[in-house]
């Protein structure tokens, strides 16, 4: 499934226009960036937690000439499946 077919099923099962659920969409994924990127949790319960952690800095190697580069720290976002849907998938 992609965005268009998230929204797609989203106007048929809130019986609204797909441009109100484009809008929709796009406030609900703006929202969650916003605050991943302050650093909050995003708790949907039943569903899952998204949450922010850093990567600490690292030495890797390229693959294409085996030479070692340094990886910068990074923050990376974090997704935990939540009980319900667990259950659902199981």
């Amino acid at each position: 499934m992609n965005k268009a077919d998230l929204i797609e099923n989203v106007a048929k099962a809130a019986e609204i226009t797909k441009s109100q659920a484009s809008t929709a969409v796009d406030t609900m994924i703006a929202s969650i960036e916003k605050s991943l990127k302050k650093g909050d949790r995003i708790t949907l319960v039943g569903f899952g937690t998204f949450s922010t952690a850093v990567r600490k800095a690292r030495e890797g190697r390229n693959p294409a000439t085996g030479k070692k580069i340094k990886i910068p720290k990074k923050k990376v976002v974090r997704f935990k499946a939540g009980k319900g849907l667990v259950e659902k998938l199981n």
